[in-house]
């Protein structure tokens, strides 16, 4: 049961992690400018998106790979197996473009829909869900049977993501209008000292 805690903390904080990433990039909506569109594209948040990616995955990578004792070496046949280094480059790139284009996409949603988190994001985990079941079903060609309670939970979590996304409070935070402020009385003005005549 420890072994299995693992693995399932990790998933939690990866749902908490992303589950946080659909309203935190609302925040970058572009606002419309008077008589023309949005001023800017999705395209600028994203770039920072993948600055991050870039200090936390190669910086923090190349740290935990060190810690571990990791060769760096990633081309090779490893001894006493049949797998070669390169495996990592390759399947650790194509997860890195999957996940790439996934944030592209998802940051596109939030623009496009106006920070609207509430409808993009149960769409997201529950199509993640979905696909990953397709994709592993596909992987296994056959080899396995498929138990019907699968096709089950794929229409269940559709109905999820439907009442989900159609029951989450909508909208945005109520924004300060100038008319709004605390307007601070001003007090009487001073007077001006009195001037004593020179006779």
């Amino acid at each position: 049961m420890h072994k299995l805690m693992i693995p399932i903390l990790f998933a939690i904080g990866t749902a908490l992690f992303w589950g946080c990433y659909g309203p935190t990039i609302g925040n970058a909506q572009a606002p419309k400018l008077p008589g023309a569109g949005p001023a800017w594209s999705p395209f600028k948040p994203y770039v920072f998106i993948g600055v991050a990616y870039l200090v936390i995955a190669v910086v923090g990578g190349l740290v935990m790979m060190k810690v571990k004792g990791d060769s760096f070496s990633f081309s090779g046949v490893v001894p006493g197996t049949d797998r070669s280094s390169f495996d990592t480059v390759k399947w650790g790139f194509l997860a890195g473009t999957l996940g790439a284009a996934g944030a592209l996409c998802l940051t596109s949603a939030m623009m496009f829909s106006k920070g609207n988190s509430a409808l993009v994001m149960p769409i997201v985990f529950g199509g993640a869900v979905t696909v990953t079941a397709i994709v592993n079903l596909i992987k296994l060609r056959g080899n396995t049977d498929v138990n019907p309670l699968m096709w089950v939970g794929m229409a269940l979590t559709l109905i999820g993501v439907v009442v989900v996304a159609k029951y989450t409070p909508h909208g945005h935070a109520p924004s300060k209008k100038a008319d709004d402020t605390v307007q601070v009385e001003a007090g009487p003005s001073e007077a001006a000292p009195d001037t004593a005549d020179v006779g």
